[in-house]
């Protein structure tokens, strides 16, 4: 999953895969809320499950590669 996130925020959000890591912030590589947002949609969209991201402490690509990972389980 966090393969996934990666090659999403290379070819959507426009970032260089060298940048992020599995600790990299969303903050850190300049990711507003609305762009994980729609992130969110479009990944619910693809793996047809409900991510419901309210009350989730979630900063990093791998805290969400884990969330979400732990929605498909």
């Amino acid at each position: 999953m966090y393969e996934k996130l990666v090659s999403y925020a290379v070819k959507q959000l426009e970032l260089n895969p060298e940048d992020i890591s599995p600790n990299s912030t969303f903050e850190s590589l300049g990711i507003d809320s609305l762009d994980v947002v729609e992130m969110i949609m479009d990944l619910e969209n693809e793996l047809g499950v409900e991510l419901e991201m309210e009350n989730q402490k979630i900063a990093t690509f791998q805290e969400l590669a884990d969330f979400i990972e732990s929605k498909l389980n």
